[in-house]
């Protein structure tokens, strides 16, 4: 699977980041998804967000139920995680610092992620307030903190399989992936048979 099996770190500096983006330092993706992601579909991220946390990535994630929350507890005690919430207090009850070995968040998406969002979004002016600030966080995932950073790639599941963001049924997981295919990043989304074998070939590969 060339995207997850491109040359990295096997290992990484694991020391604090003192302040800085562990992204500054290290390869990002971006590993998020519907709520209703299935269950087999949530181990398959859990083995692959394990895996990329060992071998020196970043995960990226929103913390939302489903998706993000299985790669997030696959990836906090093995690597280092970029947590992009809509407000500080978003799944709070999920998150245990004390079993988190590098993670970094921002709790509020900047302004100028905001606007980006709502460049992207076909209805930004039915939204309310809160779906505005999920939708903005969204584009921190892709982008970084800095909007200037792009992940690598993106593993995700959304129910249509898509790649650009655009389906019917893509729900808020499409604005990340709008946004990653205008940017080029590639998408990979296990709901697509042959995206869901690569990653699990992958997974059956020692590291290098």
């Amino acid at each position: 699977m060339s995207t997850l099996a491109a040359t990295h770190p096997q290992s990484a500096d694991r020391a604090p980041a003192s302040g800085a983006w562990p992204s500054e330092r290290l390869p990002a993706y971006a590993g998020i998804g519907a709520r209703k992601t299935p269950a087999d579909v949530r181990t398959l991220m859990t083995q692959a967000g394990r895996q990329l946390a060992q071998r020196g990535w970043v995960l990226r994630t929103g913390l939302a139920p489903g998706a993000d929350q299985a790669f997030y507890l696959a990836a906090r005690e093995a690597g280092s995680v970029e947590l992009f919430l809509p407000w500080a207090s978003f799944e709070q009850a999920v998150r245990d610092p004390a079993r988190e070995l590098d993670t970094h968040t921002m709790d509020r998406a900047s302004a100028a992620a905001r606007q980006l969002a709502r460049t992207h979004h076909p209805a930004w002016g039915r939204l309310t307030e809160g779906v505005r600030r999920l939708h903005a966080r969204n584009c921190h995932q892709i982008l970084g903190p800095d909007l200037d950073s792009p992940a690598r790639f993106v593993l995700c599941w959304t129910p249509d399989g898509s790649l650009d963001g655009r389906g019917q049924r893509v729900g808020g997981t499409g604005q990340a992936l709008r946004l990653a295919h205008e940017c080029q990043i590639p998408i990979l989304n296990l709901a697509r048979p042959d995206h869901r074998q690569r990653v699990s070939d992958w997974l059956e590969k020692p590291a290098a």
